[in-house]
């Protein structure tokens, strides 16, 4: 149906004020963006990664030793073409807010990528034992390849293991990217420059928030809702947020962390062997061996310890207000 010229006046009457408030020097404003990395390509590149270090659950055609070569350097070759020119235009976009690529940032985004391809036998590595975990660790599931199809935990692990090596090789924006479209298809937000461990699996996982520089040692459970935040951050004379510190928590090996429990802080270390129920509020290190569990009163907002029978059991107070 043709549109009133009432209504197409109308529609342009819009069109020049979206078109005037660009003069306003918003922060969302951005002219150079055929500068910027494309969302869309890097999330493709991403997918091919993850064809690679899953071919054989992935792939849409029979594999045999015979093609699986050619099949991971299709796959490479196609991430390869368009992730070098991707990381490109970041580095420059990050320097400089805008551009064209110099040789030496593609040179430079090339050996970094290949730099990042070399790592996925030891993400495949990793990977496997996390799959394991997960397997072992999760009595409803069925087989390795239900796991592997269908837990969001693994897709948004595998997303963030890649997404790290390309934090690791100093890339701009493309990790978080890479990791954002994860946490936007599963719940699960985990900051690419996570530290994290052999064996980690995420059970359920909706509402997970690890961040930037979480520590996580081996063997690491967590369930739900669980928050690895900051505090309050400090800020410089200027009023400037001071960034380059460790602002959240350190879960050593074999730590199982129950759901909507809230771990804060960059001084706040979980012991190794610790359990820490569900809802607890955390902003203090507990010792090793250490049970966490909630006072059923909800009177007090502080840590409080209680006598029980295991000397190495802890009581704290819930959550006085609901987390945001």
């Amino acid at each position: 149906m043709k549109s009133s010229e009432k209504a197409e006046s109308r529609l342009e009457e819009v069109i020049d004020a979206v078109t005037e408030s660009y003069g306003e020097g918003r922060s969302i404003d951005s002219l150079e963006s055929p500068a910027l990395p494309n969302q869309r390509l890097i999330v493709d590149s991403l997918w091919h990664l993850m064809h690679v270090v899953y071919m054989g659950f992935y792939s849409t055609r029979q594999l045999s030793s015979v093609n699986l070569r050619q099949s991971i350097g299709e796959h490479l070759y196609r991430a390869f073409e368009t992730l070098s020119g991707q990381i490109a235009r970041a580095v420059v976009y990050g320097r400089q807010k805008g551009g064209e690529p110099t040789a030496a940032d593609l040179e430079w985004s090339e050996k970094t990528l290949v730099d990042v391809f070399g790592c996925i036998p030891d993400i495949r590595a990793s990977l496997s034992l996390d799959v394991e975990a997960a397997f072992e660790g999760d009595p409803a599931a069925k087989s390795i390849e239900e796991i592997i199809f269908s837990y969001p935990a693994v897709h948004a692990v595998t997303v963030y293991r890649i997404a790290h090596e390309f934090y690791r090789g100093n890339v701009p924006l493309i990790p978080r990217i890479m990791t954002e479209s994860a946490h936007g298809r599963t719940g699960i937000d985990i900051h690419p420059g996570a530290t994290i461990g052999k064996r980690f699996f995420i059970d359920h996982g909706t509402g997970v928030v690890i961040g930037e520089t979480t520590e996580i040692g081996d063997n690491v459970k967590i369930y739900q809702g669980v928050t690895l935040g900051a505090l309050s951050l400090p800020r410089d004379a200027g009023g400037a947020l001071i960034r380059e510190s460790k602002r959240h928590p350190t879960l050593d090996d074999d730590v199982t962390i129950y759901a909507g429990a809230t771990i804060l802080g960059g001084d706040t270390v979980i012991g190794k062997g610790s359990t820490i129920g569900g809802n607890v509020w955390i902003t203090e290190s507990v010792p090793p061996g250490t049970r966490v569990t909630y006072s059923d009163n909800g009177c007090a907002q502080e840590r409080r310890a209680v006598a029980e029978d295991e000397p190495s059991s802890v009581r704290v107070a819930p959550k006085a207000t609901k987390r945001s």
